[in-house]
């Protein structure tokens, strides 16, 4: 306590004008003197005790909070009397919760990342192996049109794996919310007629039929290169799962709080335990196509959501998977 300066200053001061006042006190009459001085070793005594128990608590909760710097489950603070200490204490442990709350955020987010770098191997390791084994047959005297089927495949490997890691790295961007979207307003035909362009030709392969029901003055508000590529991975998954000959529905239905756009196809669906984990990251239902990597819907599920939209799945009573993406207004 004494260690305190203001304390020493304080006591010094104190001392200097008891002396004083006794000194007057005892010149005046010795039972004045004797008042002064009793009352002053009284008042002193009482200013010592109550600072030492005061300072007693601080030493106390100076040691909770050390507690906490090294990671302790709790901490316990006595319950003081109304005061600044109260108020100190209740600060404290808005602190200590705060404090807890970000320590349990950042060990899941340790835990995300570490998941996501297994993942990332794993999705990596797959075509990395296909190419080693396509380099070594490349490797060996065979004839010409075994060579291009090789090397198409190897193109196609590596296309792939491009694909991937730009995603990722979008994810990456959209996760650390480095992103500054464009906040413009944009005719959903446009952004329908944007989002289907790299498509056309694998559609006209297929075989698959697109028809779009869109209202020519609906329109959301966003960026138009981002919510384009959502609905492209949208829409690609529903010409990978309707199969060769099939269909896709696109319609707009716009209403009073939101904007909503529907994508049907007229594949098998979901399985019934894929719907709950369609939109997780890098995971791959029983029937989605060998060569996918289980991030696209999730990359159109976190760009949506930044634009305060929502998507969901879900199957068709007629039969087929629906996507329903909504917009606020």
């Amino acid at each position: 306590m004494l260690r305190n300066r203001e304390i020493r200053r304080f006591a010094s001061l104190f001392l200097a004008l008891a002396a004083i006042a006794s000194a007057v006190g005892f010149a005046t009459d010795i039972a004045a003197g004797v008042l002064v001085l009793a009352s002053s070793a009284a008042f002193g005594a009482v200013f010592f005790a109550f600072t030492r128990a005061r300072y007693r608590n601080l030493a106390h909760i100076v040691k909770q909070i050390d507690l906490v710097l090294h990671n302790a489950d709790r901490i316990e603070l006595d319950d003081f009397d109304e005061g600044e200490l109260s108020i100190l204490k209740n600060e404290i442990t808005k602190m200590t919760v705060r404090i807890r709350e970000q320590n349990d955020a950042l060990k899941k987010e340790k835990k995300h990342l570490a998941d996501s770098l297994a993942d990332i191997a794993h999705q990596l390791r797959t075509p990395l192996t296909s190419a080693d084994i396509i380099l070594s047959f490349l490797r060996e005297d065979i004839d010409e049109k075994d060579r291009r089927a090789f090397a198409s495949e190897m193109g196609d490997l590596l296309a792939g794996m491009d694909w991937l890691i730009t995603s990722l790295l979008k994810l990456s961007r959209l996760d650390a919310g480095v992103v500054e979207f464009q906040r413009e307003r944009i005719k959903v035909s446009d952004l329908i007629e944007v989002a289907v362009r790299p498509l056309q030709i694998p559609m006209e392969l297929r075989g698959v039929r697109l028809r779009t029901d869109i209202l020519p003055e609906a329109a959301i508000c966003g960026d138009t290169g981002w919510l384009a590529e959502a609905m492209r991975n949208i829409i690609k998954n529903c010409m990978e799962n309707t199969g060769e000959g099939g269909s896709i529905e696109i319609a707009c239905d716009g209403r009073a709080q939101f904007t909503e756009l529907s994508v049907r196809d007229s594949g098998a669906g979901f399985e019934g335990e894929d719907l709950p984990r369609l939109f997780d990251r890098f995971y791959r239902g029983k029937g989605a196509p060998a060569a996918g990597y289980g991030i696209g819907l999730s990359l159109s599920k976190t760009i949506i959501e930044h634009h305060g939209g929502t998507v969901k799945a879900r199957n068709h009573p007629d039969g087929g998977a629906v996507f329903t993406v909504r917009f606020p207004k």
